[in-house]
């Protein structure tokens, strides 16, 4: 696996998404607790995501939704970089085939002159 795609709250400071599950769930201890709380307080994209977390009611199913979530968003990025190759593989092909008609003029013109 591409180790750019593997999560995406890896380069920051934020807890993880079993930290924030956890919170929501309330089982941390309490010092866990206050340094999410604190961490919460200064980043919006957390406190957004734990407010989405405590509106869900089936809690036990947000691991599977997550990794459901991850499983797809994956995939539409493999996706991308798949087309963005056959775009360049296209374009080598063109490059190559114009090289190769004008080593065959060259060669034809070189022929055609040097019998005369």
């Amino acid at each position: 696996m591409n180790d750019h795609f593997t999560d995406i709250f890896t380069e920051t400071a934020c807890p993880t998404q079993d930290q924030l599950l956890a919170y929501v769930e309330n089982k941390l201890s309490a010092a866990e607790r206050h340094e999410v709380e604190r961490h919460i307080a200064d980043c919006e994209l957390c406190s957004e995501a734990v407010e989405g977390l405590a509106t869900i009611s089936h809690k036990e199913q947000i691991p599977g939704w997550l990794r459901q979530a991850k499983w797809d968003l994956l995939q539409k990025l493999r996706k991308k970089t798949r087309k963005k190759r056959k775009e360049h593989y296209y374009l080598y092909i063109a490059i190559i085939s114009l090289l190769i008609l004008f080593l065959a003029i060259a060669v034809f013109w070189l022929y055609h002159f040097t019998s005369r």
